[in-house]
């Protein structure tokens, strides 16, 4: 019987044990970025460190990110070290090295989530479904990593204004899940945080060199309720808040189909104009 063949996606995450605290991994062609890998696959492979740890406690609630410096096609190196671990969380330091020096580090909190009273103020954007939303066209932009998903922009895909004008906001939105469809989990969260083009380029009109210097991203379900999303679309909406001397910030959110916010996340970005 010939064994199922492995996701895009799990392959490009995967681990392999290498000594304590220390894992092995290797860069792949289906999340690759214009000179590296697409920053989201490196914030899951990390965060699957921790994952995949004997040591873990519980699921993660928050991951930060810092894109220390670039990685090169080919082998990488994690570890994934337990700092400290209470009753109900888990502190993580994880640091990605590349050909003897580090490329990037992060750090994670991990916690055993309870049933408590809870209560969600966010708003579920205004938005047609996702089966009423035609998907990007192939060849959109030339990266290889748009292809591992199914996009579907409701606004924002592409910046409309003249080049060396302003766009009147930073607001992309879209519906978005695995290509081939997945089951999502905390890795992929972690990837779909990602999944938006730097703000500037919307805001600007054009391309402008930028990239993500630090990104952390919270996560508010737990496991059960990221299978129970099964193959569903799942909605990004994505927006700055300032753009000053170099750097931008740039706020995500990502909701199931039924309105429930499943991921938050906010990262710093380097800019050249």
């Amino acid at each position: 019987m010939t064994a199922p063949s492995l996701h895009p996606f799990d392959e490009a995450i995967g681990l392999r044990p290498a000594g304590e605290h220390v894992y092995e991994g290797a860069t792949t062609s289906h999340y690759w970025n214009m000179i590296g890998p697409f920053g989201g696959i490196t914030a899951a492979t990390l965060l699957n460190a921790a994952l995949s740890h004997p040591a873990r406690l519980g699921d993660p609630i928050a991951l930060t990110v810092n894109f220390a410096g670039p990685i090169a096609e080919g082998p990488f190196a994690i570890e994934a070290r337990p700092t400290r671990t209470n009753r109900s969380t888990q502190h993580w330091n994880l640091t990605l090295t590349q050909n003897g020096e580090i490329a990037t580090t992060a750090s994670a909190v991990f916690a055993v989530r309870r049933e408590t009273w809870g209560c969600g103020e966010a708003v579920f954007p205004d938005v047609p479904p996702a089966d009423a939303v035609p998907p990007l066209p192939a060849g959109f932009a030339p990266v290889r990593w748009l292809g591992a998903y199914d996009m579907r922009p409701v606004r924002g895909a592409k910046p409309s204004a003249e080049p060396g004008t302003e766009h009147p906001d930073s607001i992309t939105q879209f519906w978005l899940r695995d290509h081939p469809a997945r089951t999502p989990d905390y890795a992929a969260v972690a990837s779909w945080c990602d999944s938006f083009y730097p703000r500037i380029f919307l805001k600007r009109a054009g391309f402008v060199p930028a990239g993500t210097v630090s990104m952390t991203t919270y996560f508010h379900a737990d496991a059960a309720t990221l299978a129970a999303l099964g193959d569903q679309h799942v909605l990004g909406s994505a927006r700055a808040q300032v753009f000053r001397q170099g750097f931008f910030d740039q706020s995500a959110q990502m909701w199931s189909a039924a309105g429930e916010l499943i991921a938050s996340s906010h990262q710093i970005v380097y800019y050249k104009q």
